[in-house]
C-alpha cells in the first residue's frame, strides 16, 4: 500500500512538472513566430559575422503588461546614441508640459523723436531652437509699425537666459562645424523648417562656363559669414567634388573643389561660431528690409532693467516641436530642452542642472538612476550609458501619461517616405509588415547603432523593444539586422 502511494505521488509530481513546463513554454520568454520560436529565428541574425566581437543589448516587453518576454544582454549598459532623446523628450513633456512655448523678446532703452529711435534695440532669446528669419522679419515689422525709420544705437543680442557653455562636455572638436554639432545659445536661428538651429545653409552651384568660379549662396545671408570661394566649374563630364569647411573659432567658410557645368547643386548645413551674434545680424538685416536705417553696431549684450518690452514671439508648442526633434533626430533641440528644464526647475540654464532634472524625471518614470550615465540630452556623447531593459522600462511607463500621444507621434514611422512622418526610418523596413507600423527612435554613432520603440504584430499584440549594438567594426548592414529582428516581431501571428 505504501509502495502504491509513493508511485502515485511520483506520478503526480511528474504531472505537475510537465504542466509547469507546458505553461512556461506557452507564456514564458519565448515568442512563437511563423511556426518556430522567436528565439530560434533570432539566433542566425545575432550570429551574423558583422556582430562578431560586438556588444549587444536586446529587450522586448509586452506593451500591455510590461513583462519582459525576451532579453539578450538586457541589463548591460551600452551607448544609446540618439536613443538618449527618448529620455530627454519624456522628461521635457513631464517637466515643461506639451503646451510649453519658448519666447523671443524685443526691447528698447531708447526714445523716439519723430521717426528716429535714439537708443539700443535688444533681441532677447529664451531658448527657442525653432526661430526662423521670418520670425525676425515679423519682429522687425513691429518697429516699422511704430513709425520708426532710423535707429541710432546698437542692435544687441541677449543670450543670458542660458549659461555661456556652447558645447556639451564630450563634444568632439571635429564635429564643431557639422550641423549635428551646432553651438547652443539661448538666441539662435534656424535656416529653414528642418530647424537645424545654429546653422546656415551653403549652396554651391556651377558657373555659366568652364573655368569660372562656382556660385555660392548662404542662407540666411549676412556679413557675419565670410565665404572664401576657391571652387571651379569644370566640363559636364568632369568630377563633382566640393568640400565646405568652416575654420575653427571663426565664421570663415572655405569652399574648394570642382563642380561640372549645369550639374545639380551641392548643399551643406554648416554650424556657425557664436550663433548669438549671427542671429542679431540677421535681425539687423530684417530691419533694413523694412526700410529702417541702422546707425550703430551689432553685438552681444544684456537687456538693462529699464528697457521697455516692444514685442514677443512665441515658438510652436512643445508637442509640435517634438516632431522635427525626434523625427529628424535634432541634437540641438535636445540640448536646448535640457538647458530649458534646468532654467525652469533650478533657475539655471546649464547642462548640469538640466541633466539633473532629466535623471530625476526618468527615475520617477521607473528607470533605475544607478544604472544610467547621462552626459548630454542628444546622445552624441560616447560616455552616455543605458541598458536595453531600462529603455523598454521607460517606453512602458510613458504609455500611462497624458502626453503619451504627443510622445509616440513624434517617433519615426518605418517605411513612410514623408520626412516628417517616417523621419530617420523612412527608408527602413519598407515592403514589410513593419512598414507604417513600427514607431521607433534610431541612434547612430561610430561603432554604435540603436533602435527602440513600439511594434504591433499581425495578431494585434503590441510589443516594446530596444536593440542596442555597440563596438562593431563593420557597420555595413548593421541596421538591416535590427530591422530583421523587428520585422520578426511584426509578422508574428
Amino acid at each position: 500500500m505504501k509502495y502504491k502511494i509513493k508511485v502515485c505521488v511520483l506520478l503526480l509530481l511528474i504531472f505537475v512538472f510537465t504542466l509547469v513546463q507546458y505553461v512556461e513554454k506557452a507564456n514564458g520568454p519565448v515568442l512563437a513566430a511563423s511556426g518556430s520560436t522567436f528565439e530560434q529565428q533570432l539566433h542566425p541574425l545575432l550570429a551574423d559575422e558583422k556582430l562578431s566581437g560586438a556588444v549587444l543589448g536586446i529587450s522586448i516587453r509586452q506593451a500591455a503588461t510590461g513583462e519582459v518576454i525576451y532579453e539578450h544582454g538586457g541589463d548591460v549598459r551600452l551607448r544609446p546614441a540618439s536613443n538618449m532623446k527618448l529620455l530627454t523628450a519624456a522628461a521635457a513633456l513631464e517637466t515643461l508640459g506639451e503646451n510649453y512655448v519658448f519666447k523671443t523678446e524685443l526691447f528698447t532703452d531708447g526714445v523716439m523723436n519723430g521717426d528716429v529711435l535714439t537708443g539700443n534695440l535688444y533681441i532677447k532669446g529664451k531658448g527657442d531652437p525653432t526661430l526662423l528669419q521670418a520670425d525676425l522679419d515679423t519682429l522687425a515689422t513691429v518697429i516699422k509699425n511704430k513709425g520708426i525709420k532710423t535707429v541710432v544705437g546698437n542692435v544687441i543680442g541677449d543670450d543670458t537666459w542660458y549659461d555661456c557653455e556652447r558645447y556639451s562636455v564630450d563634444m568632439i572638436w571635429s564635429d564643431e562645424g557639422e550641423y549635428y554639432g551646432a553651438a547652443i545659445s539661448a538666441l539662435t536661428i534656424a535656416p529653414n523648417e528642418d530647424y537645424d538651429s545654429g546653422t546656415a545653409i551653403v549652396d554651391v552651384t556651377s558657373g555659366m562656363k568652364v573655368g569660372e568660379g562656382a556660385t555660392v549662396k548662404v542662407t540666411p545671408q549676412t556679413e557675419y559669414v565670410k565665404i572664401v570661394n576657391l571652387a571651379k566649374t569644370v566640363a559636364a563630364d568632369g568630377k563633382k567634388e566640393i568640400k565646405i569647411v568652416r575654420e575653427h573659432r571663426s565664421n570663415t567658410i572655405t569652399i574648394t573643389g570642382t563642380i561640372p557645368v549645369k550639374s545639380s547643386r551641392t548643399r551643406q548645413w554648416v554650424a556657425l561660431w557664436e550663433p548669438t551674434v549671427y542671429t542679431t545680424h540677421v535681425f539687423k538685416n530684417a530691419l533694413q528690409a523694412q526700410g529702417i536705417t541702422h546707425v550703430g553696431f551689432v553685438k552681444a549684450g544684456k537687456v538693462p532693467n529699464q528697457a521697455k518690452l516692444l514685442a514677443t514671439h512665441d515658438s510652436m508648442p512643445l508637442s509640435q516641436l517634438l516632431v522635427p526633434f525626434m523625427k529628424l533626430s535634432n541634437n540641438a533641440h535636445a540640448e536646448h530642452l535640457v538647458k530649458e528644464m534646468g532654467k525652469v526647475i533650478h533657475g539655471e540654464g546649464s547642462w548640469e542642472t538640466g541633466l539633473e532634472v532629466v535623471g530625476n524625471t526618468v527615475q520617477s518614470l521607473g528607470m533605475n538612476p544607478t544604472s544610467l550615465k547621462l552626459r548630454d540630452g542628444s546622445g552624441i556623447s560616447q560616455i552616455n550609458l543605458i541598458s536595453a531593459n531600462e529603455l523598454t522600462k521607460l517606453l512602458y511607463a510613458v504609455q500611462a501619461k497624458v502626453w503619451y500621444p504627443a510622445y509616440v507621434h513624434s517617433l519615426p514611422v518605418a517605411g513612410d517616405s514623408d520626412r516628417f512622418i517616417g523621419g530617420t526610418l523612412r527608408n527602413r523596413m519598407t515592403n514589410t509588415f513593419a512598414a507604417g507600423n513600427v514607431q521607433a527612435k534610431t541612434g547612430t554613432l561610430a561603432a554604435t547603432s540603436t533602435l527602440s520603440g513600439y511594434v504591433t504584430t499581425k495578431s494585434g499584440e503590441r510589443f516594446i523593444f530596444s536593440i542596442l549594438f555597440n563596438n562593431f567594426v563593420d557597420g555595413d548592414s548593421i541596421t538591416k539586422i535590427q530591422d530583421d529582428i523587428v520585422v520578426l516581431l511584426a509578422e508574428r501571428e
